[in-house]
């Protein structure tokens, strides 16, 4: 039986963050643990949404993909975030499930759980690194270890996002290619190994 959980907790518009969350998810099977993938819920008017057809399409292709909830955040021992960069920042849909955890930290669950997080941005200089640390404020409030992806693998420098995982999808036209990937392959695959030794750490102290 896998001797970690991990919930794999996203937002995407048209399908980028959604191919970031799967590797991510794929990866941390690969590396043993058990997985739960799971979008945000969608905050957008049905008009908004209608109005982009990429939008629109994955929209109907994700409709079934359970959604997060808070239970997903108290289960894991290890928590994946990624969010599209909407002006520098997480997009409102994951922020507002983010939100909702309030009782959890009050209560002290979400201490020393390990996490880490990723993004897509239309343009090149669209906020990838903002949005990153962004959601990483909200890890310190929590009391998480945060694990980055830093220059710990030769795709790094490929990759070249220290922060975590980012990809320009050039507004929706270009998905995630080989090279990001891979980066949040290893991504995940370093979080679950440091998840597992803090969770064995804390289990003999």
């Amino acid at each position: 039986m896998p001797d970690l959980k991990t919930a794999v907790i996203y937002y995407s518009a048209t399908g980028s963050v959604h191919a970031l969350a799967q590797a991510a998810a794929q990866s941390a099977e690969h590396a043993g643990s058990e997985v739960r993938l799971r979008k945000v819920r969608e905050l957008a008017p049905e008009e908004a949404i209608a109005s982009n057809q990429g939008w629109a399409t994955h929209a109907q292709q994700t409709q079934d993909l359970p959604e997060a909830s808070l239970d997903d955040l108290e289960w894991a021992d290890l928590l994946v975030f990624g969010s599209p960069t909407r002006f520098g920042l997480p997009a409102a849909q994951l922020k507002q499930f983010l939100d909702t955890a309030g009782p959890l930290w009050g209560a002290g669950k979400l201490v020393n759980k390990v996490a880490t997080s990723f993004t897509s941005a239309a343009t090149a200089h669209g906020g990838q690194e903002t949005t990153i640390t962004a959601i990483n404020n909200v890890f310190y409030h929590w009391g998480c270890i945060l694990v980055p992806p830093g220059y710990a693998d030769p795709i790094q420098f490929q990759a070249g996002n220290p922060y975590g995982t980012s990809h320009v999808s050039d507004n929706g036209q270009v998905p995630p290619g080989q090279v990001e990937l891979d980066a949040i392959a290893f991504q995940a695959r370093r979080a679950v190994e440091i998840a597992r030794a803090v969770k064995t750490g804390l289990a003999s102290a």
